[in-house]
């Protein structure tokens, strides 16, 4: 399988950027363009309308955020193009799930590279999972990274306790 486009879906997380720098490290060597993906949300509030004055003011907010993630997005495009990776920077506005897949297909992705939090119980029933519906929606392969904090809090309990560590492997 030839990887050409890896389509990476950016929240400006420490996660998301993690990705990033993951698809990148990938697709430099295989010459792959790297596609950095912004989805600002919509707002859906719902309160009566005074002479437009709510509408107008939920528009700019979100022209706002657009103009924020362009500008991220560039900056990002910029620190990569140093590296000698062909960063291609995408905003959308729309339910990230969708504007992802949607976008991977149209684009002719072959790979999504994103990260996960790890949630479970209450917190995933509640805030549910944008990288479990592109798993499962996705007409290409998927690759999601796990970037929660557990395993680094792990890691140091073992460097502070290395006894412990070993009685805990053995």
């Amino acid at each position: 399988m030839k990887i050409n486009r890896i389509l990476v879906p950016v929240d400006y997380s420490p996660g998301s950027l993690q990705a990033l720098k993951y698809a990148a490290d990938l697709a430099k060597p295989l010459g792959a363009e790297l596609l950095a993906l912004a989805v600002v949300e919509p707002i859906l509030f719902v309160v009566p309308d005074y002479a437009g004055a709510q509408s107008s003011t939920l528009a700019e907010l979100i022209n706002e955020q657009r103009r924020a993630a362009r500008a991220e997005l560039a900056r990002l495009e910029r620190r990569y193009a140093k590296r000698g990776v062909r960063l291609r920077p995408l905003v959308l506005i729309g339910r990230p799930s969708t504007a992802i897949n949607e976008t991977a297909t149209r684009l002719k992705a072959d790979l999504i590279i994103m990260a996960t939090h790890g949630r479970t119980g209450v917190s995933r029933l509640l805030m549910g999972s944008v990288t479990e519906r592109v798993v499962r929606t996705a007409t290409c392969p998927v690759l999601t990274l796990r970037t929660d904090a557990r395993p680094r809090r792990a890691a140091a309990r073992r460097r502070r306790n290395p006894r412990r560590a070993a009685a805990s492997a053995g």
